[in-house]
């Protein structure tokens, strides 16, 4: 939506199909970083986009056991918004999809599922659909597949995809909020479990962290047995555990961590979890999606004014885009390893809080180095594309 949204704005033709009928889904990246507010900045929109219903987060913190600690302070970061905004993706993406209504060579179409490419002498010529009026083909320049981990674009393309591994993968679920609820842990780890809380105002977002592949074993347990592990990990929970009545009030998210060895062919490029799916670690996946978007504008928006482009202006967009995708994942790897595994695999009370913790306890100066990692990324970047103007 938003490489529809800037494409558009500098005068490219550009269809962005949607297979569903609306942006309705729960349990979607809902961290809106500074990085992606600062884009917001740069065009212009972002005093109506803090209009929408949204909640600010200054600080990240994390409860370990009976300890609670300040992970990341976004107040000192170079930008607008030293905050994140947690806002529900439908929300953001309708902003985005009527801001890009506003140019006349935008088109939504919801209810589109992408089910092949077209390919013409080794260049992906377009994608065919199915709608509910039936199948069709739609022509391209450049198809773009951002359609996430389990992307068919990128399946039909037949691209490589190098897997990182993961060991864990998430529960998510939503509780309901009560006025006297804690305000500022996030993160909650006591006795073996961890637990998510994200402040949606009316209720928690919650993820709860299973060793891979553990659900079945959750359930076979018995869901009275996981309210009571709920309420374990955050007491505060725990009257309102009942709200979870069955195993469909859960969304299981297997967590994966891979990237394309190589993210296009011609005529086609992969962005976001279509090029890099990310653990929900740092909740930074979306936005370096919407990074991947900006970065591929500012190089492919003036060149698709005169057709089909060259390879070598797509390998330069997944060269921009590498550094950062491979860095974030790193560090993701490294806390899923040696930080999330090992304490899910410890029952046992927490008397100490781990030396970088501590250390982040000790010298609050130090919270300025993850929040630039969560809040900004390795290349946070900036809008450079054109905009077309408007008669």
């Amino acid at each position: 939506m938003m490489l529809g949204f800037l494409l558009a704005r500098a005068g490219v033709n550009v269809v962005v199909l949607e297979k569903h009928k609306d942006f309705l889904r729960d349990f979607r990246g809902d961290t809106i970083h500074p990085s992606t507010l600062q884009a917001i900045y740069e065009l212009g929109l972002l005093e109506r986009f803090l209009l929408r219903p949204h909640q600010e987060l200054r600080q990240v913190s994390a409860q370990i056991g009976d300890f609670e600690v300040t992970v990341a302070d976004f107040s000192h970061l170079p930008v607008q918004s030293r905050f994140v905004a947690l806002m529900p993706q439908w929300d953001f993406l309708n902003f985005i999809a009527e801001e890009a209504k506003r140019y006349p060579g935008f088109r939504l179409e919801l209810e589109t599922e992408v089910i092949g490419l077209i390919e013409e002498n080794q260049r992906v010529t377009g994608v065919r659909v199915r709608t509910p009026d039936g199948e069709r083909s739609i022509n391209a320049d450049l198809v773009v597949g951002a359609d996430g981990r389990h992307s068919t674009v990128r399946a039909q393309a037949g691209l490589e995809v190098v897997n990182r591994g993961a060991p864990i993968d998430v529960l998510w679920m939503r509780i309901s909020r009560e006025p006297a609820d804690p305000e500022r842990a996030l993160g909650r780890v006591r006795n073996g479990r961890i637990l998510v809380t994200i402040d949606r105002n009316e209720y928690w977002q919650c993820a709860y962290i299973i060793p891979k592949g553990g659900f079945d074993e959750i359930k076979r347990n018995g869901i009275d047995n996981f309210r009571r592990d709920l309420a374990e990990v955050a007491p505060f929970l725990q009257k309102r555990t009942q709200e979870l009545k069955s195993w469909d009030d859960f969304k299981l998210l297997t967590v994966t961590v891979d990237h394309l060895r190589r993210w296009w062919k011609p005529g086609l490029l992969c962005i976001g979890d279509s090029a890099h799916a990310m653990s929900p670690v740092g909740g930074v996946g979306i936005n370096l999606a919407i990074q991947d978007a900006i970065a591929a504008a500012n190089i492919l928006a003036v060149p698709l004014r005169s057709g089909p482009l060259p390879e070598r202006l797509l390998r330069r967009v997944q060269k921009r885009r590498t550094f950062p995708t491979r860095m974030t994942q790193r560090l993701q790897v490294i806390a899923h390893k040696r930080v999330i595994y090992p304490a899910l695999s410890r029952p046992a009370p927490v008397t100490r809080l781990p030396w970088p913790l501590r250390l982040l306890a000790l010298f609050p100066a130090l919270r300025r180095i993850p929040a630039r990692v969560i809040g900004m990324g390795f290349r946070p970047e900036h809008v450079h594309s054109p905009e077309l103007k408007q008669r």
